[in-house]
């Protein structure tokens, strides 16, 4: 059974709850942590707690909020660190969207000067100057350092939570660090800092249970460095912006898949890819009831990084699945049933509405591979508002066998059709016969 994918310090949706696995939402201040009477965070609150703002996506006919956030100021002159799932829907739909910032004397614009829609950072600026903000800087603490993370959890105020810093995450496609505090949904964007100040990383995401993660600091300084230079100018179509960034990012990591022969896993008579790469994980299990007249062994594997597009929708995720089926009970005839069906399951994404990707189109064919015929399914759907971006299905079966068999499905998102095809003929050359 595939675990939980981190949940992005949740953006939370006025009217629905709509579970995007982020961190945001907002509300009144106040401490919001019972502390060790050893602890340092009322000192940190009280010196650093200035900085850190509440953000809010309002819809633009109602002008009511439909999310809510955390940034924080890093100049005076009003530009702001936040998550770019924080401000996604803005980006997606900006004449529906807008996002402001709320302090004592209203609500204040935000305009989105620049975005890394894969490490999921963006830089804002507000018309206000800012009398505090963090001076942001390299930071390299050392594993076991306490972290103080700040925010605007669940519409109840400006919370510090305490925690410790854990290091960079070994095996991940994105730079994340694990920190032991307990973020909570809202905190989305929200600094976590030491006891002086140094910004070391930005909320982003949280497994529950005391397992959240940060955004490196070094990650807002490659963002942030450009957009305060004098000649800077923003771009002005940002969904150009996250297209040439899911380009860049998808060729880069379907390098790394094709760089080398896939490793392989034995499933009874076959041999299918397992975990292409460190940021990979992969789990199998063995199913024979007593109702079923036939076993499965199961091989999966995906990586637990994504990139979180707009509400609905995520990219840049890989995953894959295997399934052998054997039978001693069932004939010929009705094991092919039972396999046919098996193939035939839909494994398509779920996520992204009509105006935003077509429906998938699939072409399908039998190859030889080492003297067995082996049935294939090629199946896309294009983003509409990003070209040269799809979503990709690969399906594969092993045929000619009386009572067992495997099938295969492999699942990219976010590739261009030739990163597509490439990967999976990369694939299919991972399946053959067990010697």
């Amino acid at each position: 059974m595939n675990p939980e994918r981190p949940r992005p310090t949740v953006s939370c949706h006025a009217g629905a709850a709509v579970f995007v696995l982020l961190l945001m939402l907002g509300g009144v201040a106040r401490l919001g942590l019972a502390q060790d009477p050893s602890s340092r965070a009322p000192e940190v609150f009280d010196r650093f707690a200035g900085p850190v703002v509440n953000i809010e996506v309002l819809d633009v006919q109602s002008d009511v909020k439909a999310s809510t956030a955390t940034g924080f100021f890093v100049s005076p002159r009003g530009h702001l660190v936040t998550n770019y799932h924080v401000i996604a829907d803005h980006v997606h739909k900006p004449n529906r969207y807008r996002v402001v910032h709320v302090d004592g004397d209203g609500r204040n614009p935000l305009r989105v000067l620049s975005i890394d829609v894969v490490h999921d950072l963006a830089i804002l600026q507000s018309d206000t100057s800012a009398q505090e903000y963090f001076d942001l800087g390299p930071v390299d603490p050392p594993q076991g350092t306490r972290l103080y993370s700040m925010g605007y959890p669940l519409d109840l105020g400006i919370t510090i939570v305490e925690g410790t810093y854990n290091g960079l995450l070994e095996h991940s496609l994105y730079q994340k660090i694990h920190f032991t505090g307990s973020l909570n949904p809202g905190m989305s964007g929200g600094p976590a800092i030491t006891r002086d100040g140094r910004v070391v990383g930005v909320n982003v995401s949280t497994y529950g249970n005391q397992l959240s993660f940060l955004v490196p600091v070094h990650r807002v300084l490659a963002l942030l460095t450009p957009t305060l230079a004098p000649d800077f100018r923003p771009a002005s179509d940002l969904l150009e912006v996250v297209r040439q960034q899911l380009l860049e990012h998808q060729a880069a990591y379907v390098g790394e898949l094709m760089s080398d022969s896939l490793p392989t896993v034995r499933l009874g008579r076959y041999r299918a890819p397992t975990k292409p790469a460190a940021f990979f994980n992969c789990w199998a299990s063995t199913s024979r009831g007593e109702e079923k007249p036939y076993a499965t062994v199961d091989h999966q594997c995906s990586s637990d990084d994504y990139v979180f597009l707009w509400s609905g929708h995520s990219s840049a995720i890989i995953q894959f699945f295997h399934r052998m089926l054997t039978s001693d009970e069932l004939n010929r005839y009705r094991f092919h049933q039972l396999y046919t069906n098996e193939f035939r399951r839909n494994a398509f994404w779920s996520g992204g509405e009509k105006e935003d990707v077509t429906p998938f189109r699939c072409n399908d064919g039998t190859v030889r591979r080492e003297g067995a015929t082996v049935r294939v399914v090629l199946c896309l759907r294009r983003y509409r508002k990003l070209k040269d971006l799809h979503d990709a299905v690969f399906k594969a079966a092993a045929l000619g066998d009386g009572n067992s068999g495997m099938e295969t499905t492999l699942m990219l998102s976010g590739v261009t059709f030739e990163n597509a095809t490439r990967v999976a003929r990369h694939y299919l050359e991972g399946i053959s016969w067990a010697e």
